[in-house]
Parts: C-alpha cells; structure tokens; sequence
C-alpha cells in the first residue's frame, strides 16, 4: 500500500517513515501538490505552533480539502489540530486561526492548574466509539504525547484522554476516511504501531473497494 506523506517543513518525518514501513506501507514523501492529489492515502504531520503550521501547509490546503472526499488521511499532532476548525494558538484574545475544517471543532489551550502544560509523556486512551483506527486497541492502553492544546471530546471522538481535562486523543470525520491523532504512534510503542497498521489496512480496503466500484 502506497501512502505518501506530505512534506512541509514541519514534522519528524525519518522516524514517522520508519513507523509507516513497519506498518507495512511504501512510503513516499513529497511536498508536490500534484503528487499528493494522486495519492492513494495521505499522512499529515505536524510540531511546533499551529500557526507555523498553517502558513507552511498552504500550498496544500486546496489539494487536502479535495482529497477528503475520496482519499484516506491521517493527521498527527499538529498535523491532526490542523484538520479542525479553528484554533485559539497564537490568534489575538477572543480571535482563533481557522483550520481545513475536515473535522469539526475547536483547540484551544489545556488548562494549567493541577496538571503541568505541555502535556508530555505517556498517558491512556479511552476508547469512546468503533472505528478501524482503533481496531485491536483497549480503553487502558498508552500513548505518547507532546502538545499543549488539544479538542474537546465530542461526536468526532473515537478515543480520548484525561490531563487535567479530557480531550479527543484520536478523531475522525463523519465519513471516517480523515482521521487523527493527538498523540504520535511513531513513538507509541506497539499501540502506536497498531494505529499505524490499522491506517495502512483501512487504506488498502478503502483503494480495493473503489476499485472494484470502477
């Protein structure tokens, strides 16, 4: 299965590449928007500032609205705060910076108080609803974070966290073919490369469904 991931300048992506093969993809990366269009699945990456990472997205913003209709993508860390709505990160009081909208929503800073801001560490997942990225993963078992805004758990959720407040660790849109997660399964140990493994499969019975559709 051919999955590219998309280069913007942002993102660990030697050690996200590496997670994807032993997921069993073939991994392209590339930062053309032509390229990126015809892929089979897509991966999103993201560190750093959200606001970063919207203006270094930019080129391919038209190109990833597009693709969510007809095409598997899996956002990590920035990259899935990237597909929500909006977020309050580094926007003026009161004001956010929007998001592609592929899934519906807020960030917005983690709360300090009792907890430490950024979140940073392994933490548990609570599965909240079915879905293949989550395929073979329990309420119970950790994850790897490193971030300090986050969602709210909602009707997008499919698995959440608690720091200080519960947020959506994993997410997925309504047709389930854009998906995210908070944490990075590149560094979540054997959960993270189950998540990785579980994109992979949905992706080749996504492309093997369209194809005997055609």
């Amino acid at each position: 299965m051919q999955v590219t991931v998309i280069d913007y300048g942002v993102g660990n992506l030697r050690s996200l590449r590496r997670g994807l093969e032993r997921a069993g993809a073939v991994v392209d990366v590339s930062d053309d928007p032509a390229e990126i269009a015809a892929a089979e699945a897509l991966v999103l990456p993201g560190v750093g500032a959200f606001g970063e990472c919207v203006r270094n997205s930019r080129p391919f913003h038209d190109v990833l609205v597009e693709a969510s209709s007809n095409t598997p993508i899996l956002g990590i860390c920035v990259g899935f705060q990237l597909m929500f709505t909006e977020s309050t990160e580094g926007a003026p009081d009161g004001e956010t910076i929007a998001g592609l909208d592929l899934v519906p929503g807020r960030v917005e800073r983690l709360p300090a108080g009792e907890v430490k801001v950024p979140h940073m560490g392994w933490n548990e997942l609570t599965i909240e609803r079915e879905h293949p990225i989550v395929d073979g993963i329990e309420t119970g078992e950790y994850a790897y974070f490193v971030h300090s805004y986050g969602s709210a758990v909602a009707d997008h959720t499919v698995a959440s966290c608690d720091y200080g407040v519960p947020f959506a660790a994993i997410a997925a849109n309504e047709a389930g073919n854009v998906m995210g997660t908070q944490f990075h399964p590149e560094k979540s140990g054997e959960t993270g490369l189950r998540v990785l493994e579980n994109f992979v499969e949905y992706a080749r019975m996504y492309r093997n469904e369209r194809v005997a559709a055609d």
